[in-house]
């Protein structure tokens, strides 16, 4: 799909400096621009590109004046990169636009479908499944029986969404997770091994949520678990039973969240961080990567460590820990004095 520069301006609210009818249909990187392509500058460390590039066209601020010749055409906005992730946002909606059912695939006569649905081939839609406005299903994915999704949410190619489970708009599920799975729950028993839990719960899932490929939400014992709107989870992510994460959090990859515990709103979790089960971790917390978190969190702390301590306690001990061997011998050698 072809696209010209002023076509590109009138989207981004720009100028055109150069030629407004020069085509683009690809994205690149400005050091990496052919041809045919569209790049922006935002960050100054690429400026020297700008004159070597062989990109088409170029989002750059309004303030930039070039110094030397250029060859590319110039998309003047207030914001380079803000504009370039709106290209980015409008390519991918484009890229996407896919509606009706593709054959062979299963769709329960009791499916109440929205409009400008897609369902991609060979993916299975259960019983009482509710699909709103412009959601998309890609193909191989399975939806288990009495499953909600709301308008424009999209299930990439082999996600599974078990029974149950209800998602809102705005959301993307990419492939690979798996959403409502029986949670971890075993009681043992007097032979010594364990009996299972039936989890009878579910799994909600809020608007404007995004969860990364493999990560997995298990579903509640009883009651739900619980992933609000905005929250933002990394791929191979994995999320226990009757846990709930708050309002726009976002957490990085390999993390895993034992079950019932609640995390507060607009927190920053790193990635390979552990949390411990029936805690609760306050709002706009920061934990840094490879953390283990095994107390309940106070609103506002920053956390680093295994087990984690404030970060600049970590900080100032880690100074400590480096020298150790130091200390150990002068230490040693005040007793042997």
């Amino acid at each position: 799909m072809k696209f010209t520069a002023q076509q590109i301006a009138g989207i981004l609210e720009g100028d055109v400096v150069g030629n407004p009818d020069i085509e683009v249909s690809t994205l690149s990187k400005i050091e990496e621009g052919s041809e045919g392509s569209l790049t922006f500058l935002a960050n100054p460390k690429y400026t020297s590109h700008i004159y070597s590039t062989k990109a088409s066209v170029t989002i750059v601020n309004k303030s930039f004046e070039p110094e030397n010749t250029i060859n590319t055409t110039l998309i003047k906005v207030d914001d380079a990169y803000i504009a370039f992730s709106k290209i980015l946002e409008y390519y991918n909606s484009v890229k996407l636009n896919k509606v009706g059912i593709e054959q062979p695939s299963y769709i329960s006569e009791s499916t109440k479908q929205g409009d400008n649905i897609y369902i991609g081939a060979f993916s299975y839609i259960g019983n009482n499944v509710s699909l709103g406005n412009n959601v998309k299903i890609f193909p191989s994915a399975y939806i288990g029986d009495n499953v909600s999704i709301d308008d424009n949410t999209i299930i990439f190619a082999g996600a599974k969404i078990y029974s149950e489970t209800v998602i809102g708009k705005n959301s993307v599920v990419n492939s690979g997770c798996i959403i409502g799975a029986d949670g971890f729950g075993f009681a043992p028993n007097e032979e010594g091994g364990y009996n299972k839990i039936p989890q009878i719960g579910n799994v909600i899932i809020e608007d404007f949520v995004d969860i990364g490929a493999g990560t997995t939400i298990d579903r509640a014992t009883m009651g739900s678990t619980i992933i609000r709107a905005g929250v933002k989870l990394d791929n191979h992510i994995q999320i226990a039973h009757n846990v709930e994460i708050g309002k726009n959090t976002v957490i990085a990859a390999q993390t895993g969240v034992a079950g019932s515990t609640k995390i507060g709103e607009n927190c920053q979790i790193g990635g390979q961080v552990g949390i411990v089960g029936h805690i609760t971790i306050g709002n706009n917390v920061k934990i840094q990567a490879q953390s283990g978190i095994g107390r309940h969190v106070k609103d506002n702390e920053v956390l680093q460590g295994s087990p984690a301590l404030a970060l600049t306690d970590y900080n100032k001990s880690y100074v400590h820990f480096k020298n150790l061997p130091k200390i150990v011998k002068t230490i040693n050698d005040l007793d042997k004095k």
